[in-house]
């Protein structure tokens, strides 16, 4: 080893050494603080298909058409048929085809997953801003506009638990034989 290459690992080893020793120096105590119950529930927002996790409130249609119209059409346009975002409406049957159009209409397998994703996501530039009645209305208006609930209804946790999406049954475990193979961690070529 030269004398350059000497050096430069005397002083690495150095630097890292002094590193290690700051942090033995210090304990970090103080530092943070536990999360509380309700800093916690602020994160705790999933919705899961069965319905779990909604939470109160209802919305309407009515309702959910105004909130579209001020959130959410510059993205998936006047009439959800998509622009910057994706379409909203439409594509039923078109699954199977060379060119499926995957909308909550023809795609979607649970309506109250249209609610978390909502929630969560939309809108765009300001995700998480909506009220929970909101949310219920646009998703109310959502499935309006695809034609799975009328046009008076109004949704809450209970009946929008109840949606049937219309592609529902056709999801299905996916039961290739490579998916339940076991983990090779060692001579996997050899097997």
């Amino acid at each position: 080893m030269d004398g350059f290459k000497q050096i430069m690992l005397g002083a690495c080893v150095m630097a890292m050494s002094s590193v290690i020793h700051a942090q033995q120096a210090h304990d970090f105590k103080g530092l943070g603080s536990p999360a509380g119950h309700e800093q916690i529930a602020g994160w705790n927002i999933d919705v899961f298909p069965d319905g779990t996790g909604l939470p109160d409130g209802q919305g309407t249609v009515a309702l959910g058409e105004k909130v579209y119209k001020t959130q959410c059409m510059s993205c998936h346009g006047v009439n959800l048929e998509g622009g910057l975002g994706p379409k909203l409406v439409g594509g039923q049957g078109s699954l199977a085809s060379d060119k499926p159009v995957k909308t909550i209409g023809s795609y979607w397998p649970y309506a109250t997953t249209i609610f978390d994703y909502v929630r969560r996501s939309m809108p765009f530039q300001s995700p998480q801003s909506l009220s929970n009645e909101d949310v219920y209305s646009v998703t109310a208006y959502l499935l309006s506009k695809n034609n799975i609930v009328p046009a008076d209804t109004t949704l809450d946790a209970k009946s929008l638990a109840a949606v049937k999406m219309p592609n529902r049954d056709n999801f299905y475990v996916d039961d290739r034989p490579d998916t339940k193979n076991e983990r090779c961690m060692a001579d996997c070529l050899k097997k």
